[in-house]
């Protein structure tokens, strides 16, 4: 038996409003893990996760590695998590370390824009680094989509990604449309 994973959700902005209410009832996890080794070494911004965790939901903010390490220690497997990291890069990492999202897929939920980067839907931003990560998770057997609420339409992000130019690693690049 391993962990009843709920959801996999990519979302710079972590745990906010949406995923605190809209997602939680949606999924029903009973705890929400924000990956993040940035920000499990941030005092503050820990303190103000944990805080916006919902009613009857603890929020941990743990470092990738602890995932990892969680993950395989049967002592966690009755945990039933919602997953948030804060980059593709984070969770390609939690799937090269052995997590299993097959039966969630990984869902993004907003990229914040930042120099370098190209909106590929209206919120969700990718530079090489990002779409080389998102790459990777499709690589690996996973659905990749965007959905900011549970009611939206899940959008294969991997056409995107072709669409705006990101080659898949080992595929030539190609000039943005």
């Amino acid at each position: 038996m391993t962990m009843d994973i709920r959801l996999a959700r990519i979302d710079s902005r972590l745990l906010h409003g949406q995923v605190a209410t809209v997602w939680t009832k949606s999924v029903s996890p009973n705890r929400i893990l924000v990956v993040s080794d940035e920000v499990a070494q941030d005092a503050l911004r820990k303190i103000l996760i944990v805080q916006a965790a919902p009613p009857g939901v603890k929020a941990n903010v743990i470092t990738v590695d602890k995932m990892i390490e969680i993950y395989h220690d049967s002592l966690f497997d009755n945990v039933k998590p919602l997953i948030l990291t804060d980059t593709p890069q984070n969770m390609a990492r939690l799937v090269a370390g052995g997590l299993d999202f097959s039966q969630t897929g990984v869902d993004i939920g907003s990229l914040a824009f930042s120099t370098g980067m190209v909106m590929v839907t209206n919120a969700v931003a990718v530079g090489q680094a990002e779409a080389d990560a998102l790459y990777a998770l499709a690589a690996a057997g996973l659905k990749v989509y965007a959905q900011k609420v549970p009611t939206d339409k899940q959008v294969d992000l991997m056409p995107l990604l072709a669409k705006n130019g990101f080659a898949a690693p080992g595929q030539p690049e190609t000039e943005l449309k």
